[in-house]
């Protein structure tokens, strides 16, 4: 463990009250593959408060550069792309949070044999997590019986209740049990046709696309099997024209045109740099993780980071729908949140809707607004068994474009209540 803190990270802002690790855990010796975490600790009550395991989607995006760089971690990276500046809503302030570079080939992450990169899934992808946290809770004791619970958006609607089901069957069978309370998927990849469904509804009924076109996809879609004909990705590319040049993952947002890494030194003040999200943050995050001090910093390989990674060349498996296993883990009386924020196209909120009305659960709390400083930061509904939140305002990547009421969120999914009505 003490060999993994990090004494700092080059360009961090001064006066910085809480613990950070880095480094590798292996997952399979004989194969030579190790997976990459990032560790923070809550400047308060890090030895009361929860453990949070966070996962990006893709598949093959990085936790580290995306998760923790430009949404939910401590620091965000200045234009120069050689700075930090603190972000004031941090999860870290009410959880102790682990950053997953997963599968192997993702960011720092990394397999000796190359074949793996071939052979990447979900089965893969679950058990090599399920391990690293094994391993991880050997390095870090102190958290073995700590409430944990597992967070992530977009294709991690697959990972996280993969991964949850996986602890819970191993915590039936084995000796190892890890103390499971919770998850939340947002924006989720859950099933694929009220995904599809979903994401056309949404970009025709916020006047993205023409009534043409999405009566043509609806005529000659097959949804049902996902097989397109011609016809249908004739209708496709028209709607993809129609909509134009804009952000698919908050079709509000600015676009970046200009990405150059700006030489000036930036005001390292939290406030507007963190509620107003700069759309070239992952250029200055690129910048960032790919200085040698950096990496040394992190106890990283000197490589190449990507933000998503190209060495991966197949997804062998991918269940269709997911939907069953929320079911299994919802019957195991594990919390389970589904969040949107609803200005998201690619996962958008009427596909998450749609999914969740496949499971027909009963309404224990009726849709209603929930607020953060007296402006509504989305609305909720409680299901038995399962919480459904959305965030207004909010993009794919929730706490990127709506940091504060992200935050409002998710400690109201750690502590097991709605989030505040006022």
């Amino acid at each position: 463990m003490e060999l993994d803190k990090i004494t700092s990270l080059p360009g961090q802002p001064n006066g910085i009250n809480f613990n950070q690790y880095s480094g590798y855990v292996t997952v399979d010796p004989q194969a030579g593959r190790a997976l990459f975490y990032y560790f923070v600790e809550s400047p308060q009550n890090s030895s009361t408060n929860p453990l949070v395991l966070w996962l990006n989607g893709g598949p093959g995006c990085s936790s580290l550069g995306i998760g923790a760089m430009t949404e939910l971690g401590p620091f965000r990276v200045n234009s120069n792309g050689k700075t930090l500046f603190q972000n004031g809503y941090a999860w870290n302030n009410v959880a102790n949070v682990i950053f997953l570079e997963s599968p192997a080939g993702v960011g720092f992450s990394y397999s000796n044999t190359s074949s793996d990169y071939d052979h990447t899934g979900d089965n893969t992808t679950a058990a090599d997590a399920y391990t690293f946290l094994v391993n991880w809770l050997d390095r870090f004791p102190q958290y073995k019986t700590r409430d944990f619970f597992i967070t992530g958006e977009s294709y991690a609607g697959h990972y996280v209740p993969q991964l949850a089901y996986t602890i819970l069957q191993h915590n039936m069978n084995s000796n190892q049990t890890i103390n499971l309370k919770g998850i939340a998927i947002g924006n989720g990849v859950i099933n694929y046709i009220t995904d599809e469904k979903g994401g056309f509804d949404y970009v025709w009924t916020h006047a993205l696309i023409s009534d043409e076109s999405y009566k043509g996809i609806y005529k000659y879609c097959d949804l049902e099997s996902g097989n397109f004909s011609d016809k249908c990705e004739d209708y496709l590319d028209m709607a993809w024209t129609e909509m134009g040049d804009i952000d698919d993952y908050n079709i509000y947002a600015p676009l970046c045109w200009d990405v150059q890494i700006y030489t000036a030194q930036d005001n390292n003040s939290i406030g507007s740099q963190v509620k107003n999200f700069d759309p070239c943050s992952d250029f200055y995050v690129e910048s960032y993780l790919n200085i040698p001090e950096v990496q040394n910093a992190l106890h990283a390989n000197h490589t190449k980071w990507q933000g998503c990674s190209d060495v991966i060349s197949g997804w062998v498996d991918s269940p269709l729908t997911v939907l069953p296993i929320i079911q299994n883990i919802i019957a195991s009386g594990v919390r389970v949140w589904i969040y949107s924020g609803d200005v998201d196209s690619v996962v958008p909120v009427t596909s998450t809707r749609y999914s969740i009305a496949v499971l027909n659960l009963n309404v224990t709390t009726p849709w209603y607004a929930w607020y953060t400083n007296g402006e509504v930061g989305g609305y909720a509904e409680a299901y038995d068994g399962l919480t459904f939140v959305t965030v207004r305002g909010a993009g794919h990547m929730v706490p990127s474009y709506q940091p504060e009421r992200a935050l409002t969120m998710f400690s109201s999914f750690l502590r097991g209540v709605l989030p505040p009505s006022k």
